[in-house]
């Protein structure tokens, strides 16, 4: 596997621990310190345990709009080293039925797990 299959595998695996709407499945894709940037600015994420409030919630709302998985729609895709990349794209999010839920910008920091 070359670096940016490596790097995407990442990307492939978080969508899929995050479809499971396990918090703590996720918390393994954090780097800290980290930020999020989003509608409600900049929160800083300086433990694992600052990820489970903040996502904790986004998945237990999407638990109630019958919320089944998500998948990346890579926009572009830049390696910036041999273990990291910058991720632009939107995660397309599905209901339970396969209809389509919703669509969220993502633009990213991806690095490969050591």
């Amino acid at each position: 596997m070359n670096n940016e299959e490596a790097v995407k595998q990442v990307l492939s695996d978080y969508y899929k621990a995050f479809s499971t709407l396990d918090v703590q499945s996720i918390l393994p894709y954090f780097h800290q310190p980290a930020l999020l940037i989003g509608p409600l600015g900049v929160i800083a994420i300086p433990t694992p345990a600052a990820v489970v409030p903040i996502f904790g919630q986004v998945m237990e709302d999407l638990r109630q709009r019958k919320y089944r998985r998500s998948e990346l729609s890579l926009q572009q895709f830049k390696l910036l080293s041999a273990t990291s990349a910058l991720v632009v794209g939107v995660a397309i999010r599905y209901k339970a039925d396969d209809q389509e839920l919703e669509r969220v910008g993502v633009n990213l920091l991806a690095a490969q797990r050591r």
